[in-house]
C-alpha cells in the first residue's frame, strides 16, 4: 500500500536548475561575451562532463569576480521563481488520502526551507531532509533512507519524483518506485531505470499514480 510521497526539491518543485544556468547567461550578456548554453545543459549532472563556464572569459579573468556577479543575478531569479505545474494539486490528493509528506533534497536547509518560507510551504511536509542530515549526498541512496527511516516505511510503500538521472538513481538504490519529471535543464538525462517518467506533475493525479504503483 502506497503511505507517503517524498520528493526531490531544485528542478522538481522549482526550477531553480533553469535559474542558475540563467544566471550564467546574465553575466556573460553583461560583459557582450557569448555563453555556450547547450555545451553547459549538457554538464549538468554529468561529473564526467567538464565545461569551464568562464572560459569565454580568457585565462586573465577574475573569476572569483564573475561568481559573485553570477550569485548575484542567481539571487534575484531564484526569488521570481513560482512552483512548478501540478506540484499542489498532487499534494492536495495526497493529503486528503492521509498519504505522509516528505523531501530530500541534495541542497542545504536554508536553501530549501528559505524557498518553501516564502512560498508559504514550508508546513506542507512532515519531513524535510537534506545534504548536511547525511554521510553521502545523492546518488547515494542516505537521504531516502533517512525518510523512510524517520517515517517508518519501507522502501516499497514509498514513491519518490525525482528530476535528474542523479536523484532517480539514488531513489532507486534505496529500493523505491520512482517517477522521473525532467526539467529543460535534464531532459538529457538517462531515465532508463525508473518505473515512470511523465513531462510535468501535472500529468500525475494521485488515483493514476496509486493504481500504477499497486500493478
Amino acid at each position: 500500500m502506497l503511505r507517503a510521497l517524498i520528493f526531490d526539491f531544485d528542478g522538481l518543485i522549482l526550477d531553480t536548475e533553469t535559474a542558475a544556468i540563467d544566471a550564467y547567461q546574465d553575466v556573460h550578456g553583461a560583459h557582450g561575451i557569448a555563453f555556450d548554453r547547450p555545451a553547459f545543459i549538457r554538464s549538468v549532472g554529468h561529473a564526467d562532463y567538464a565545461f569551464d563556464p568562464w572560459r569565454g572569459f580568457g585565462p586573465g579573468a577574475d573569476r572569483a569576480r564573475l561568481d559573485e556577479e553570477r550569485r548575484a543575478f542567481n539571487r534575484a531569479r531564484d526569488q521570481s521563481q513560482k512552483v512548478l505545474p501540478g506540484f499542489l494539486d498532487l499534494v492536495g490528493e495526497a493529503e486528503d488520502a492521509g498519504l505522509r509528506l516528505g523531501l530530500a533534497s541534495n541542497s542545504r536547509h536554508p536553501h530549501v526551507e528559505g524557498h518553501l518560507g516564502r512560498l508559504g510551504l514550508l508546513d506542507l511536509f512532515d519531513l524535510i531532509a537534506c545534504r548536511e542530515d547525511v554521510a553521502s549526498p545523492k546518488p547515494e541512496p542516505d537521504l531516502y533512507r533517512l525518510v523512510l527511516n524517520e517515517f517508518g516505511l519501507r522502501p516499497h510503500e514509498a514513491v519518490a519524483f525525482e528530476d535528474s538521472h542523479t536523484g532517480t538513481l539514488a531513489a532507486k538504490r534505496a529500493g523505491m518506485w520512482v517517477v522521473a519529471v525532467p526539467n529543460a535543464s535534464t531532459s538529457h538525462h538517462d531515465f532508463a531505470h525508473v518505473d515512470l517518467k511523465v513531462g510535468s506533475l501535472a500529468d500525475c493525479r494521485l488515483a493514476a499514480l496509486q493504481a500504477r504503483f499497486a500493478a
